[in-house]
């Protein structure tokens, strides 16, 4: 039976007809000279969509503001900092101190209360509330003692909430000198000879990313007005496969880093099946826009020239540094042509749209 389920299945397939998309439930209808089997399967439902044309969507395209063009300067400057040694001056908030330390809770040292050569950036809130604001105000070779009080959350329970006592040395003191924001500053970090072309240019990327991040916002908005157009009941097998897409995504990301997903996902108390739960609303989100976009393809009447296919197999080959036959190798042109299609629908559905950009989100309109 199963020789013949196989020699046979794949064909009846084939035929023209309704699109699969679940594993066949077979029964054997009769046994009896010939062999009669019944399948039962999902198959891709019809949808109707309509009003795709003028949907109403707003998103936020922020203005480049001279505190974002002076913030990622900074960021820059402070990656090509000078550590300055300082020797004729007491510790301030901003340097860097390096300290040998030893903390005391009723006269008693506690574990993980003592370290040497410990380098501490004063005013980065990295230790317990109060002690950079002591160490600030000494100098170098200076021995004192700070007193400070432990959380009432603090991670350690037997000292959360308790008075403590540090014996501290402070042994040297720097801080960072950063480039001023001059030519010879551009010149150094980037492919400008003058400050003025280098400012412009990162103005430009900045208003870049807003509007990627403006089209990105129109994109899900218009994505949700087409779900939301299919309103039939999706087969459980299309969301199924969709989650099982995204998860294989999701793992071949963090692979990349050389971590086990499960494990990956362990650091967040999370098991797989709850991670599949997860994004199931997500997956039966990318199912409905999917067949909206199909749907519209069709009424749109888009075909797909073999050029654009050609151009297709030529970018994805030069995406991944493979050869171009390698890519038809394994990816059919029938997929290609499907993922062009969609493409070109969501491209119609933006097209045909009413987009209104805005400087701020309504929200924070209202608060201001």
């Amino acid at each position: 039976i199963n020789d013949l389920i196989n020699a046979e299945y794949d064909a009846i397939l084939a035929a023209p007809g309704k699109e699969v998309v679940s594993r066949p439930e077979f029964d054997i209808v009769s046994y009896e000279g010939d062999l009669v089997l019944k399948a039962d399967m999902f198959v891709k439902p019809e949808v109707e969509v309509s009003d795709y044309k003028g949907i109403k969507v707003s998103a936020v395209k922020a203005p480049v503001t001279e505190e974002e063009v002076t913030a990622e300067i900074d960021n820059v400057r402070k990656r090509n900092a000078r550590e300055i040694e300082v020797t004729d001056r007491a510790a301030a908030m901003g340097d860097t101190a390096t300290i040998d330390y030893e903390g005391f809770v009723d006269d008693v040292p506690f574990d993980g209360g003592k370290d040497t050569d410990s380098k501490l950036k004063l005013g980065s809130g990295t230790f317990i509330p109060g002690f950079e604001e002591q160490v600030a105000g000494h100098s170098i070779g200076e021995d004192f003692d700070v007193n400070v009080t432990f959380p009432e959350d603090y991670h350690a329970k037997e000292l959360a909430g308790k008075a403590a006592v540090f014996k501290v040395k402070l042994k040297a003191i720097t801080f960072e000198e950063l480039p001023e924001a001059d030519d010879s500053f551009a010149v150094d970090v980037s492919e400008f000879d003058t400050f003025a072309d280098y400012k412009a240019d990162i103005e430009k990327k900045i208003a870049e990313r807003h509007d990627k991040d403006a089209e990105r916002e129109v994109t899900e908005k218009l994505d949700n007005a087409l779900a939301d157009m299919i309103t039939i009941e999706i087969p459980a097998a299309m969301i199924d496969r969709e989650v099982e897409g995204l998860v294989s995504d999701a793992s071949n990301r963090i692979s990349m880093n050389g971590i086990d997903f499960n494990t990956y996902l362990s650091y967040f108390g999370m098991t797989l099946d709850k991670y599949k739960e997860t994004v199931r609303p997500d997956a039966e989100k990318a199912v409905k826009v999917r067949l909206a976009l199909e749907k519209i393809a069709e009424l749109e009447n888009i075909e797909i020239s073999d050029d654009a296919v050609a151009a297709e197999f030529d970018k994805i080959a030069a995406q991944y540094n493979i050869d171009v036959e390698t890519v038809k190798a394994q990816l059919p042109a029938e997929e290609i042509v499907k993922n062009l299609k969609l493409t070109a629908a969501s491209d119609a559905v933006k097209a045909a749209a009413e987009i209104e950009y805005t400087d701020k989100a309504p929200e924070a309109a209202t608060e201001a």
